[in-house]
């Protein structure tokens, strides 16, 4: 069996997942902002960024899906976070740390089957490796560790929510809409 790499072609839309997705994740973090004004006086403000992860956790699923090789949800997201960077959000830099920390989670998830299971398990699997990644970051980074453990678990239930719904359905419904359009090769 031969191994696939990426093509110049693969590049070239790996390139374009990013910069479709930076600007969708600029565009989320006004999305954030406002969640984070709403739910802040009945004491649910840290459940914006729960809400909102799935939505900038779209761009490494959708690389891994479409390109089925090691390394490309990784690179989907961490490109996806480098455009929404450059693009001057409320983050700078530190979105770099978040976009490779969220790719890391997403790649565990293929790796878990191996890059051959290309499913709605591996979609449930990615969306759960990115869930628990991603919410031990956010433990550091954001104090998790500091609430109770019932908005600890509400947290949690609401982050794979929101990843499985954007980062897996969503996901999902793109990638059979291009393959119906025949726009990607199998």
């Amino acid at each position: 069996m031969q191994k696939r790499s990426f093509h110049l072609r693969d590049i070239i839309l790996l390139a374009l997942i990013g910069i479709i997705f930076g600007v969708i994740y600029y565009a989320a973090s006004f999305i954030y902002n406002g969640l984070t004004v709403l739910l802040t006086p009945v004491g649910y403000g840290p459940m914006a960024n729960d809400i909102t992860m799935g939505i900038w956790c779209m761009a490494g699923p959708l690389a891994g899906f479409l390109f089925r090789l090691p390394g490309a949800s990784f690179l989907g997201e961490f490109l996806g976070a480098a455009i929404e960077s450059f693009l001057g959000d409320q983050w700078g830099a530190a979105n770099l740390i978040s976009g490779a920390v969220q790719g890391l989670g997403t790649e565990l998830g293929f790796t878990f089957t191996l890059y051959k299971l290309y499913n709605w398990l591996t979609m449930v699997i990615v969306a759960l490796t990115t869930t628990i990644i991603t919410f031990a970051w956010d433990w550091f980074r954001n104090g998790y560790g500091h609430f109770a453990g019932q908005m600890l678990i509400i947290l949690f239930i609401a982050r794979f929510i929101s990843i499985f719904l954007f980062s897996g359905v969503l996901n999902k419904l793109i990638i059979n809409l291009l393959e119906r359009a025949h726009a990607i090769k199998r």
